[in-house]
């Protein structure tokens, strides 16, 4: 059975080709196209998996999308209205692009490589949970995942047992480690969706002098790790930037323009939102824990990527062994997409 996986339409768009359980090959378009976090149909990945399992798209049984296309226009649907007339602009941009594509995957995977086939969806966290499961050396483990969003989930954890994957809870969108992360990143003046990691190298330069204003003020901390954001100070709803003037006086003065000169504020800034986040990956691990009591712990979604915060689960968290999906983030969308073809889908 061949099983091409494909994620694309939002970033890091990427392809694999699995036969008969197996990884044999897999490929982000970014590195065909030469366009860093490349987000179009990934055609050029696709036809390199395929002739690197010496097959066409014809001999393929199942394509399957890493994605829920109407779940995501839901949430994208309910979040304008609830800001609506703000964000409107936005709104009518993305419309074109959603009702022309997004929304017909099976039109355009035919348009693209001629497959004609079954084409099978599977919902984004439960992808990052496979691709997190199915390629690490357990039979079984608890499973973690944490990202900006999918369709309504931000993070989700469960656990693995041969070939089954249970998913127990999930937080749910607006409330995101993922986003918060990514509202730094912008304040910061680094790109959303790309220049997180320049955050987190940014953060030992800092003192982390502004946590306890970020934990007091941005974001509701439970126990379990789960979250709740105090909306007021971002505008990411309507789709038009990450945070708002409330924000910036919240942190003495407006985002840092891009390629401008980096101040010690800006390092502070990196500083206290890594130690958050930190502290927030280790509840949800320690949670799972208590939930599960396996010893074996798979991390994958964006915020996986996050090697400080996975360092601290590793040696202060209450697994004996963890195994982080290499590419954590949507570019493994692909990758994960196959191993969820062999298993039942909801």
């Amino acid at each position: 059975m061949f099983i091409l996986g494909i994620s694309c339409f939002y970033h890091d768009s990427a392809a694999c080709l699995i036969h008969n359980g197996d990884i044999l090959a897999a490929a982000q378009e970014e590195r065909f196209s030469r366009r860093k976090h490349d987000p179009r149909f990934p055609t050029n990945a696709i036809q390199y998996c395929l002739a690197e399992g010496g097959i066409s798209a014809q001999d393929l049984d199942y394509a399957v999308f890493y994605d829920k296309p109407f779940l995501t226009f839901e949430r994208l649907l309910l979040s304008y209205l609830t800001v609506a007339p703000k964000g409107l602009r936005s709104w009518l941009a993305s419309m074109p692009v959603w009702l022309g594509r997004k929304l017909h995957i099976p039109k355009v995977i035919n348009q693209e490589i001629g497959y004609e086939g079954d084409v099978l969806y599977t919902e984004h966290h439960e992808a990052h949970a496979a691709s997190a499961f199915y390629p690490s050396p357990f039979e079984g483990a608890a499973i973690l995942t944490i990202d900006g969003v999918g369709e309504w989930a931000t993070a989700a954890y469960g656990f693995g047992k041969g070939k089954d994957i249970t998913l127990i809870k999930e937080l749910h969108f607006p409330d995101s480690l993922g986003l918060l992360y990514s509202a730094f990143t912008y304040f910061t003046g680094f790109r959303v969706n790309s220049g997180e990691y320049k955050l987190m190298d940014l953060a030992p330069y800092g003192v982390p002098r502004y946590k306890e204003l970020s934990l007091s003020e941005l974001i509701d901390l439970k126990e379990d790790g789960s979250i709740r954001l105090n909306l007021s100070y971002f505008d990411f709803l309507g789709g038009l930037r990450m945070t708002n003037r409330r924000f910036a006086k919240l942190f003495s003065g407006p985002p840092r323009k891009p390629e401008t000169d980096i101040t010690q504020r800006e390092m502070d800034i990196a500083a206290s939102i890594q130690v958050v986040t930190e502290e927030v990956v280790l509840k949800m691990a320690k949670h799972l824990y208590r939930e599960t009591r396996l010893k074996n712990l798979c991390l994958a979604g964006g915020v996986a990527l996050n090697c400080v915060a996975n360092d601290r689960i590793l040696r202060e968290g209450p697994f004996e062994n963890i195994w982080i999906q290499p590419a954590a983030g949507d570019a493994g969308g692909g990758t994960r997409c196959g191993p969820v073809g062999l298993a039942p889908l909801s």
